[in-house]
């Protein structure tokens, strides 16, 4: 199956042909649709075909490795057949908040010190979680400093490095919670430029600019040494 959303977090639809349909879902050729990882929740949208539409009300991953995508219909609507092709079409304006909101994240976590325990990306709030003592720790402090960031319109790209570099690299995972995927030969970095590189598999703008600006809305106590910071989009 070819990721497109992969190379190109941008693009909104593409034409595909069904290879597959099963109680899970439908699985196509190529797709646009994002699957839930990383805390990124799976795309929603239609497969259009023969002048008839399906919903697709999720996106996940199956067990063949992590081009694997399944578009999970809606219930109580008629399938396309393997063989059919369909046009596939996302939701962008939610996964556009996705992107935003994941790059957000990213420039959280180089904002604030320590190691993530966990994290969840949403359309109307997202969360970080931090190994770090509460009075490290202040709302309105963090929301400046990442909003300096969105400002600065950095640039926000992909690179690619081999399993041995990043066995070689440790300091490169920030994430304790989910390991980086290893086991395909090679593992996808996300750089924000001069302020962030790490494993990620997810959907990102293209400059934090385009995030538009956010707010912390709290900063909870989850146990011992661990913060959770919760964010929203201003706008």
């Amino acid at each position: 199956m070819d990721a497109l959303f992969r190379e190109d977090a941008y693009a909104r639809n593409c034409v595909a042909t069904v290879t597959a349909v099963d109680e899970r879902g439908i699985r196509l050729d190529r797709t646009v649709f994002y699957p839930t990882g990383g805390g990124q929740p799976g795309d929603s949208g239609v497969l259009r075909f023969d002048g008839l539409e399906v919903r697709i009300k999720d996106t996940v991953k199956g067990d063949g490795g992590p081009d694997d995508v399944i578009h999970v219909p809606e219930d109580g609507q008629d399938l396309p057949t393997p063989g059919t092709a369909v046009e596939a079409v996302i939701d962008w304006d939610r996964r556009y908040r996705h992107m935003r909101m994941h790059t957000a994240l990213h420039l959280l976590c180089a904002v604030v010190p320590g190691s993530v325990t966990g994290g969840q990306i949403g359309a109307d709030k997202s969360r970080l979680d931090f190994n770090v003592p509460a009075e490290s720790l202040d709302k309105d402090a963090i929301a400046e400093a990442v909003n300096r960031l969105i400002a600065a319109d950095t640039p926000v790209g992909t690179q690619w490095i081999t399993d041995e570099d990043m066995a070689a690299k440790p300091e490169l995972v920030r994430t304790m919670s989910v390991k980086p995927p290893t086991g395909s030969g090679r593992v996808r970095l996300l750089s924000v430029e001069g302020v962030d590189l790490q494993p990620c598999g997810g959907t990102h703008v293209a400059r934090t600019g385009e995030i538009g600006g956010i707010e912390v809305t709290k900063i909870e106590n989850k146990g011992k040494q661990n913060r959770r910071v919760v964010i929203a989009l201003k706008d």
